[in-house]
């Protein structure tokens, strides 16, 4: 399938042949929930923690005598009925991640690149050259595009003046091609590809 191929003025500067098993494949909702999932539960610290009765600082003498107080026996201050007491069965660190096979996060990726096709918000760019390192004038040229919320995908090193750019302009991600994802393509309005980023892909996941 062809795609366009256009400058940061917004205009059309060539056509890029593209593999439509990685950017024409079914639209699959719960492979891409799979994903999702499985990349928010490797983010995740996992060092909460609570103390069991062994850690809890306190004194070790039985409240009150065992019988003829009236009140429930006790054995401990730092029981978790007592305010100050012991947490049962509250978390501890661990590690939140699991496995997750990897021809589902291939196809993961190639439903999310599908779906920004299909939806009309992938862009494919030359390069990212876009002639500043100028925040202010990067961000006229996003206008111009129509990107507001955008995650933008280079080749192996991203173009220096171009990352330092759209550093500070909000809802803007610039990343290398190792690091595309499926979580921050769906979480952005829009995709922009060079064609170092679909030279890559393709290489990847066919």
């Amino acid at each position: 399938m062809k795609y366009e191929i256009r400058n940061f003025e917004n205009k059309k500067v060539g056509e890029v042949q593209l593999t439509p098993e990685i950017f024409s494949a079914p639209l699959r909702q719960d492979i891409l929930a799979r994903m999702v999932h499985w990349q928010l539960a490797k983010r995740r610290s996992g060092t909460h923690s609570t103390k069991g009765v062994s850690e809890i600082s306190g004194t070790t003498k039985k409240p009150w005598r065992q019988k003829g107080t009236g009140r429930a026996r006790a054995g401990s201050l730092r029981s978790p009925q007592f305010r100050g007491g012991a947490t049962i069965f509250g978390p501890l660190p661990r590690d939140h991640g699991y496995k997750l096979p990897k021809k589902i996060r291939e196809l993961a990726l190639k439903t999310a690149l599908s779906s920004k096709v299909a939806s009309g918000a992938l862009l494919i760019v030359d390069s990212l050259n876009a002639g500043t390192h100028k925040t202010k004038e990067l961000e006229k040229k996003f206008k111009t595009l129509g990107l507001r919320s955008a995650l933008i995908i280079d080749g192996i090193e991203v173009n220096k003046d171009f990352a330092l750019a759209a550093a500070n302009l909000p809802m803007i991600d610039v990343l290398p091609q190792q690091g595309i994802n499926v979580y921050d393509i769906l979480r952005h309005e829009h995709l922009v590809l060079t064609k170092a980023a679909i030279e890559n892909l393709e290489s990847r996941l066919k």
